[in-house]
This record gives structure tokens, C-alpha cells and sequence, in this order.
């Protein structure tokens, strides 16, 4: 059974969107499970602090290698990949989900505050992995991603095999359009090819559908890039 165990301050919010549509079915039926560890648990004080001041000064809270390695040692004596979601971690790629999704299963520390004690990552071995360029107010949301991810991808978990091979990313392209009945809608109709019966016009079509969005995409970002500040001058 593929385990996820997840460290955080609010427990209360899972499963939280795990606990419904194919996740959820998936964790009723046994095909995962989820260990929600409260992170004050292992706080020695009585206000259960996790969190102090940043050593050399600053704003804001880093939260304690002490009170986080008790956490950790707690629910993580096997071999598990370690995570710690992280803005500054290592970009997320389908092909870590899926590796990540055919192993016994993840331990996803949430962090929060300014971060967390730079000892803890070195001293637990924990990756950091971030989700996208952008600061969420704590890791829980981004370990709901992840695990949603991995889970669809458990075997039994999605209904039609096929649909998890034809997704975004799973040939290094973006997904072709979709269409459904009705035939017109608004004034605008399916595209006729799909409806003409000859399966590889379609293939043919979908790939080059997906092959121009990908590349409409990485053309936007290169358009970005060029106009973005050169390192080393000034703007403003």
C-alpha cells in the first residue's frame, strides 16, 4: 500500500480534498493511506511552540530543528523519500510523480512561517521540493497536490487506463483540445475531422494540436526570459 505521511500545524485540513472524487474513493477502498501528524505534538513547552526567533535577526518565525526532528523520527523509520515543500526546492515534474507514485510512498513535511531550520533539512535528509514559482502560506496545500498526483496514478485508482497515458506531460507534450457533444455550441462546432471516423486523421490531428500548444507555450516563455532584467543591471 503506497503511505503518505504528512507533518504539519493544522491537522484539521486533511484529507480535506483527498478525502473526495478519486482520491478519496481510493483511500476508502484501502488503496492508500494518509498519517496526519500534528506538529505541536512534539513541542516540550507548554504553549507547544514550534517556531523562534531567526537566529542573526530578520522578521518572521523559523520553525525548530529540535521540535521538527522529534516529528519526523516519529512517523519516519523507513525508507521513504523525505520531502519538505519549499518555494526555493526543486521544481516539480510529472516524471518525480510517477517515480515517486511506484514506491512505498512519501513523508511531506508543510512547512511554514519564514522556514525551517537549515540543520533539520541537512541532519533528516529531506528534499526540498517546490510546486511552482510562487509562495502558498504553508506547504499543506502543495502536499495535497502531490499526493493527488501520485494517487491517480496507483494502480486501479482512475477508471480508463488509456487517459493517464494522453495526459499533459506524459509524453513531454501538452494535451490536445477536448471536445463533447452538442455538435454546435454558441455557433461553434467540433471540429469536423473528429467526428469523421478515420482514427488516424484524429491521432495525427491530436498530435499536432498538442505539439502547437507546447510550443506556444515555451515561445511565451522565451518571450518572457528576453525581457527580463540581464543579471547585474538595474531597473526601476
Amino acid at each position: 500500500m503506497w503511505r503518505a505521511s504528512v507533518l504539519t500545524i493544522f491537522p484539521d485540513m486533511f484529507p480535506g480534498p483527498l478525502g473526495t472524487s478519486l482520491a478519496g474513493k481510493a483511500l476508502a477502498a484501502g488503496a492508500w493511506s494518509l498519517d496526519v501528524a500534528d506538529i505541536r505534538d512534539f513541542a516540550t513547552d507548554k504553549h507547544r511552540s514550534v517556531d523562534d526567533t531567526p537566529a542573526g535577526g530578520g522578521p518572521g518565525m523559523v520553525m525548530k530543528a529540535d521540535v521538527l526532528g522529534r516529528a519526523i523520527d516519529a512517523v519516519a523509520a523507513d525508507d521513504r523519500p523525505r520531502w519538505l515543500l519549499s518555494p526555493r526546492g526543486t521544481p516539480l515534474t510529472q516524471d518525480r510523480i510517477e517515480a515517486l507514485s511506484r514506491g512505498p510512498g512519501a513523508v511531506l513535511l508543510c512547512g511554514r512561517f519564514e522556514g525551517v531550520d537549515e540543520r533539520l533539512i541537512a541532519g533528516r535528509s529531506l528534499e526540498e521540493v517546490s510546486i511552482g514559482d510562487y509562495v502558498l502560506s504553508g506547504g499543506e496545500i502543495a502536499a495535497m497536490a502531490v499526493i493527488d498526483a501520485c494517487v491517480r496514478l496507483l494502480p486501479g485508482v482512475m477508471g480508463a487506463e488509456a487517459s493517464s497515458a494522453e495526459e499533459s506531460f506524459s509524453d513531454g507534450l501538452l494535451e490536445y483540445p477536448h471536445y463533447t457533444r452538442p455538435q454546435v455550441w454558441e455557433g461553434r462546432p467540433i471540429p469536423e475531422i473528429l467526428t469523421s471516423g478515420d482514427h488516424a486523421k484524429v491521432a495525427a490531428w491530436r498530435r499536432a494540436q498538442a505539439e502547437k500548444l507546447t510550443r506556444d507555450l515555451w515561445n511565451a516563455f522565451l518571450g518572457r526570459l528576453s525581457k527580463s532584467p540581464k543579471p547585474g543591471s538595474k531597473t526601476g
